[in-house]
């Protein structure tokens, strides 16, 4: 085994958080940081073209290429679940959509942990902190940050139209999603510049790359973390990991961040013997530290994907389906960068309550000007728009188990989708919703027919049979890494997201979310780490 040194802290995954925190914590010159990331440099030039999340989705080269096992919820589908392996992490094949949640989220969290750092008012600074938001700072948003925030570059009818639409349904305009209240329906705010991908090895890792203090390890595997026994307790002092064929061993004098993300982070808990005891003994794991919420609580937004076929309107289905309007399209983000190859995968966003008891929206729409029959097929022939609306706060768990003792084996991913009675109620009435905001007024001359999942659909038992048929999975798994309290055996880490029982190990990623946010999770994720880095900045001064 050959040594790869010793340093201040060492970063496992060079994903959305890893980035964040190689730059933060390098401003200190004082201190060493290695970050190991599996997957390779950002250099592939579909990362950056916006539309070019369907190139890396299922590619090796930037996927994990996990499934799921077969979801009872879902009629028995597995489904694909990409997680970005190349630095940048699942920042580089997202959505890129910039959205914080609610704030009642963070005020939850911090009620579960009994820390009032996590509130709303302590964690909105955090995010401005981070931003360079493209309508200047206000109350709730901030300049002069890594992360880009611009608006879109484009615009559809088809989406004015069902903008227009939730209107008359009830749902307003807004302008912005994230000042804490989501409510209402607007066109997307996205992490891109000037119409190119916005990841954050660009915004965060980039600019620390040039830092002497910072070493960047690619193309390597971590297979387990390393411990020593103390009186107390054990410790984390480092990692073992390959890469270019060699077996490395590295040391942390301080501290071991793991930000592998909400499956990679607990599949190493576990291969390392942080974990559910008798998972460990049963793939000859000798237990480190039994913790039996490592890899449990996984939850994810499961969207129910409504396709309409519309007529008298341009949708993307035609312009694709031609070869001139393929040209026009390359062209337009040629010269411009901007038109479809500039789409963010879901344009126009709403966010409504499922029915009137919900305080705040539990439903989150993704409409798109185009329909498909499920991720990678080709686009349909005759015109239409999909109306994806997803649970914000599924009550259903699933967990992450590791299949065996082999790091390289992929663990066992079992979302439970729709799994409780109120998802399934919460499925039912979004269906239904959808269709009184496709049946409003303002969508009317475009004579909106129902494809998918079909009017034949009707009655309670019949909608929850049909959102297991169209659901899937909008790629936003967390809390399989739990926050809570010490004395909770669900917690895996504490309100310091120090793994709890275990000295010199952090977990800092969407892994550590007790509760989802309501919304995507990539902007959260980044909070999370800028919080992480003052937590340990803090500790070691």
């Amino acid at each position: 085994m050959e040594s790869a040194g010793e340093y201040d802290y060492i970063i496992v995954g060079g994903g959305t958080a890893g980035c964040v925190l190689a730059n933060r914590l390098t401003r200190d010159q004082n201190v060493s940081v290695l970050l190991v990331e599996a997957g390779g440099k950002d250099d592939y030039v579909w990362i950056h073209i916006p539309v070019g999340y369907l190139h890396c989705i299922g590619n090796p080269r930037t996927d994990w290429l996990y499934s799921t096992e077969a979801d009872a919820g879902l009629g028995g589908r597995s489904l694909i679940y990409p997680r970005g392996k190349v630095l940048g992490g699942s920042s580089s094949i997202n959505g890129m959509i910039y959205m914080r949640g609610q704030a009642g989220d963070y005020d939850h969290w911090a009620d579960l942990t009994d820390d009032t750092s996590w509130r709303w008012e302590h964690v909105l600074p955090l995010f401005k902190q981070s931003e360079d938001y493209y309508g200047g700072p206000s109350e709730n948003h901030g300049v002069g940050g890594e992360w880009r925030v611009e608006k879109q570059r484009l615009s559809w009818d088809i989406l004015n139209a069902f903008r227009d639409a939730a209107q008359q349904t009830g749902i307003p305009k807004t302008s912005d999603f994230n000042g804490g209240d989501n409510s209402g329906c607007a066109y997307f705010d996205v992490n891109q510049r000037r119409g190119i991908r916005w990841n954050t090895s660009k915004a965060f890792l980039k600019p620390a790359s040039r830092r002497p203090n910072l070493t960047i390890m690619t193309g390597c595997h971590v297979e387990r973390l390393l411990f020593t026994t103390l009186e107390n307790g054990p410790r984390c002092t480092g990692i073992v990991f390959t890469g270019g064929g060699t077996l490395w061993q590295a040391m942390a004098r301080r501290e071991t961040l793991l930000t592998a993300g909400a499956i990679g982070s607990p599949q190493l808990l576990q291969l390392s013997g942080i974990g559910p005891a008798d998972l460990l003994r049963q793939h000859g794991i000798v237990p480190v530290r039994e913790s039996a919420g490592v890899g449990a609580n996984l939850q994810d937004h499961l969207q129910l994907r409504m396709v309409f076929k519309v007529q008298g309107v341009k949708t993307l289905n035609q312009v694709a389906s031609r070869w001139l309007g393929k040209m026009q399209i390359g062209l337009q983000y040629a010269l411009f960068q901007s038109g479809p190859m500039s789409m963010a995968p879901s344009q126009l966003g709403a966010f409504a309550k499922s029915d009137p008891a919900q305080a705040t929206p539990n439903l989150q729409y993704h409409v798109q000007p185009l329909s498909l029959d499920k991720f990678g097929d080709p686009l349909h022939v005759f015109p239409a728009f999909t109306a994806s609306v997803c649970n914000l706060r599924p009550t259903s768990r699933g967990q992450v188990r590791i299949h065996s003792a082999d790091s390289y084996a992929a663990p066992k991913i079992i979302p439970n989708y729709l799994s409780t009675p109120q998802d399934l109620k919460v499925a039912a009435d979004a269906l239904r919703l959808t269709r009184s905001i496709v049946a409003a007024p303002a969508l009317h001359k475009f004579a909106p027919q129902e494809y998918l999942p079909g009017v034949q659909y009707q009655t309670e038992e019949e909608l929850a049979r049909a959102a297991s048929q169209i659901g899937t999975t909008i790629f936003h798994p967390v809390g399989t890494c739990r926050m809570g309290l010490a004395s909770e055996p669900s917690s895996v880490v504490d309100s310091q997201l120090r793994v709890i029982g275990v000295a010199g190990l952090r977990v800092v990623d969407a892994s550590i979310m007790p509760y989802i946010t309501s919304g995507n999770t990539n902007s959260p994720t980044v909070m999370i780490a800028e919080k992480a880095a003052v937590m340990i900045q803090t500790a070691w001064k």
